[in-house]
């Protein structure tokens, strides 16, 4: 049955969407990957009864009540939450959420990670890719779409109309141009939907960047709240060893001991001064690189909680699931390449096969522009076209197997991204059980030299014990005390690694393409 002039065009549009897209169909590769996280080492497990023991604050041996009160209170003691009931029976499902709020409870912490995400110029940058692949997106949308143009053309022409004769006459067109690639192959298609994962990967590339950005903003001020309980170590030991140093000059005066002790402590004390020196050095080149990551010239920063009172609500979920690591945002990235390249497979398949388009002029011509209008000046042309590639030299052929090898690049990416993303979470988990034992057996440590210091200098006082004795136990408890404070960041920095490492918030797990 004949097509009527009307019906024609809808005919047309079906025969395009009704045509198959040649070429591979996504299908997510098989990563062999556990059901369930490594189980720690039976080395670590047979050391876990003895690391609980020191996590419950029991002491060996117990000073009297009256020495307990006259030690210091060191400014790097913690006082954690229940190590049961905060660590071990917190556990997170794949659909909860766990926020940087929650994690670290600081608000000063938070307002900078808020105004780093906002001014950050490597944020801004992945903003405006985003908007690049999205316009690209966008313009591959547009080619499914007939390509119309308008077009004014104003001239004299001169035909022969017989041998020796020949007409000159001005001529005036206005016309209305199209041009429409029926996509029956599904070439465009393919296109289109790698343009669409190259934008969604440029999304997932935002995410990656802000997700880094983050966890960098969030080391960094764990960094500079250490230095500042380093700097307060430094000048609390500052000031014990001055009190030691004026006790030895008494004590000299008195003849009751040589220059070489006095020199000691004052040297002690020097050594105190030149720490706290290199802590201020420190500080403020910690302040000039914190500023930069929120986007702000060098400064001063603005401090919340100290690093103890942050550590002391530090509450971190022991038990996440595996499929956690399929929503980082780099390895959704590296799925979205995958995805694109398999469709750039199609697109060359396809051009190997015949192109289908339509093309037509309409319009009216008039020898003068205000006769262009007039009813007998309708102009149109109507054709159908088939281009089939005959010989390219194997170039058409070759870009098949180009594209196949880039699929076969990013599926291997894809895969490597999935395994690494693995071991950085396994990592991360390995990095807060240590870290956090590692801690707690400093805290112990500084406890207990502490109390050596305050029993040392007690028997220095009444001529017991030399000036060696004391000397010795306040080097060590300042190595101690600065070591806990490491220790103590670091603990809070594995958590940020592993939520780094997990992705981010712990929601939002699956997404459908």
């Amino acid at each position: 049955m004949p097509v009527s002039r009307k019906a024609a065009p809808r005919v047309l549009v079906l025969l395009a969407i009704a045509g198959c897209a040649i070429g591979p169909s996504y299908k997510r590769p098989e990563v062999e990957a556990p059901p369930a996280w490594r189980a720690p080492s039976q080395a670590e497990d047979s050391s876990r009864t003895f690391f609980d023991s020191l996590a419950s604050g029991k002491n060996l041996v117990a000073p009297p009540a009256a020495a307990q009160a006259d030690t210091p209170s060191g400014a790097a003691t913690v006082r954690r939450p229940d190590w049961r009931a905060s660590y071990e029976s917190r556990t997170l499902e794949a659909g909860s959420e766990l926020s940087w709020a929650e994690l670290i409870k600081d608000p000063a912490l938070q307002a900078l990670i808020d105004t780093a995400v906002q001014n950050n110029r490597d944020v801004r940058v992945a903003i405006a890719t985003i908007n690049e692949f999205r316009a690209e997106y966008g313009v591959s949308k547009g080619a499914f779409f007939p390509q119309i143009n308008g077009a004014v053309n104003v001239g004299r022409e001169k035909i022969q109309i017989l041998p020796g004769q020949s007409t000159a006459f001005n001529v005036a067109q206005i016309t209305a141009n199209l041009q429409w690639e029926l996509d029956f192959w599904g070439r465009l298609r393919r296109n289109t939907q790698a343009a669409r994962a190259e934008y969604l990967g440029s999304e997932e590339g935002r995410r990656s960047v802000v997700l880094t950005l983050i966890s960098d903003v969030a080391t960094a001020y764990l960094q500079l709240r250490e230095l500042d309980l380093d700097l307060e170590i430094s000048r609390r030991t500052l000031a014990s060893r001055q009190e030691t140093l004026t006790l030895a000059l008494r004590r000299y005066q008195q003849g009751l001991i040589s220059e070489l002790d006095v020199r000691q402590f004052e040297s002690e004390v020097d050594n105190s001064a030149v720490a706290i020196a290199d802590f201020q050095r420190q500080i403020a080149q910690q302040e000039n690189a914190l500023s930069v990551l929120v986007g702000h010239a060098p400064g001063p920063i603005a401090r919340g909680r100290s690093l103890t009172d942050v550590l002391g609500t530090f509450v971190l979920p022991t038990e996440l699931p595996a499929e956690l690591i399929a929503r980082r945002p780099d390895v959704r990235q590296a799925e979205e390449a995958l995805v694109a390249a398999n469709a750039r497979v199609g697109a060359s398949e396809a051009a190997l096969l015949p192109t289908v388009t339509l093309s037509s002029q309409y319009g009216t011509q008039g020898d003068k522009l205000n006769h262009t209008f007039q009813s007998n000046g309708e102009i149109y042309q109507i054709f159908g076209g088939i281009s089939i590639p005959l010989f390219h030299g194997g170039a058409l052929r070759n870009e098949v197997r180009a594209s196949r090898a880039r699929a076969d690049q990013a599926r291997f990416s894809y895969e490597q991204a999935t395994l690494v993303a693995r071991r950085e979470a396994e990592d991360a988990f390995v990095g807060v059980r240590a870290s956090r034992d590692q801690a707690v057996a400093q805290q112990r440590q500084v406890d207990a030299l502490r109390r050596a210091f305050d029993l040392a200098n007690r028997r220095y006082q009444n001529g017991v014990s030399s000036y060696l004795e004391v000397l010795d136990a306040q080097r060590n408890l300042f190595s101690s005390e600065l070591a806990l404070t490491q220790a103590q960041r670091q603990e809070l920095v594995a958590g940020v690694q592993l939520y780094k490492a997990l992705g981010g918030a712990w929601s939002d797990t699956t997404r459908s393409r």
